[in-house]
């Protein structure tokens, strides 16, 4: 049975938690006088920016448990997806000693973490179909092995991962498993939240950048046991999220059926043009995708990112990365935007010949 007490990192398990005033007081008083804080006011204005924010995020804690069906003890609230990654391997992974195990191609944040933590990496890549070998992970994982990162829909190909082969990995492999769902509103699949209680090794990521538009607050969401997540908000910072963020995510989370809207038009968008992709011969090979953007295999990458960005359109280009060669990543615009990429990639084809 697995016990995150078995993987901590033994010098943490002791570790006194920086004590801050917001954590030694709590509920109302007329006079605040323990966190040296300007009682005067704030430059910035608003309301209360002269005070430090709740250091736990209680609210939007509350708010998050209700839409994702968890506990509020169960979610983690850090400065983007990357602060819980980041913090991950700093709770289990011995520098010098143990390693992470990717799945390439995959999120680029994994591998940096590892690296600032001088932390080894194990690569299995993913299948022609971009899945996981089961076989392959678990002749690579071995007792330095303490991570498994997942991403689901991956990035930057887009597609599920297979949820059999997800949860064979979940129950087989002896560390924790990390599931990134950075794009699971883009999907009907179900989240891996929804099965926290039956796997106590599963940490699963989420984030407010992608369909609920707020990359700019920088606001991630980890959910896991109340014990991983205890460790947690040890390790982080006393006040990682600022007062702003926290207040303007507070007022975004009472806006479901806004999500809604913007989900329909992203996902219609989205259908529209893997349609006039594969309309176009240019596109060698359009991938399936399950996010908000669509990778696309074209004769030479290179030329036609550079193409493009001469028309004032940026996409992204993933040559690099294993099994990507010649692809360009698109993310799903707005109607207009979204017109004036077809345009642009119709007027390439013309150009080269190609259509």
């Amino acid at each position: 049975m697995f016990s995150i007490d078995n993987f901590i990192r033994p010098h943490l398990k002791s570790l006194k938690p920086y004590s801050s005033a917001r954590d030694e007081f709590e509920g109302e008083a007329s006079v605040y006088l323990d966190a040296n804080e300007n009682n005067l006011g704030s430059l910035a204005g608003g309301e209360n920016y002269n005070r430090y924010p709740d250091p736990y995020q209680k609210t939007i804690k509350e708010k998050l448990a209700v839409l994702k069906g968890v506990k509020p003890e169960q979610i983690f609230i850090g400065n983007g997806s990357d602060e819980a990654i980041d913090l991950l391997v700093r709770l289990v992974c011995e520098p010098g000693r143990d390693e992470v195990l990717l799945l390439p191609p995959t999120y680029g944040m994994y591998e940096v973490s590892a690296n600032i933590h001088n932390i080894g990496l194990q690569r299995v890549p993913l299948d022609e179909r971009f899945q996981p070998v089961f076989e392959k992970i678990a002749e690579k994982q071995t007792d330095r092995t303490k991570i498994l990162f997942l991403c689901s829909p991956n990035n930057p190909t887009g597609n599920i991962l297979e949820p059999a082969t997800v949860e064979k990995l979940i129950t087989s492999f002896n560390g924790l498993v990390v599931v990134d769902e950075a794009y699971i509103d883009f999907t009907d699949t179900p989240s891996w939240s929804t099965r926290l209680e039956e796997f106590p090794n599963l940490v699963v990521l989420q984030t407010l950048s992608k369909a609920w538009g707020m990359a700019g607050l920088r606001l991630g969401m980890a959910f896991a046991s109340p014990e991983i997540i205890s460790f947690l908000n040890k390790i982080k910072p006393p006040y990682n999220i600022n007062a702003v963020t926290q207040e303007l995510v507070s007022a975004a989370l009472d806006k479901t059926a806004q999500l809604t809207d913007m989900l329909q038009v992203i996902i219609a968008e989205r259908t529209r043009l893997v349609e006039a992709f594969a309309t176009l011969p240019l596109l060698e090979k359009v991938y399936p995708s399950d996010a908000n953007f669509v990778l696309v295999q074209v004769p030479n990458a290179n030329e036609l990112y550079g193409y493009l960005l001469e028309r004032g359109v940026v996409v992204r280009n993933r040559s690099t990365q294993p099994g990507c060669a010649n692809c360009l990543r698109i993310t799903i615009g707005t109607p207009t935007e979204n017109d004036h990429l077809l345009e642009s990639l119709q007027a390439y084809a013309a150009h080269e010949n190609l259509a």
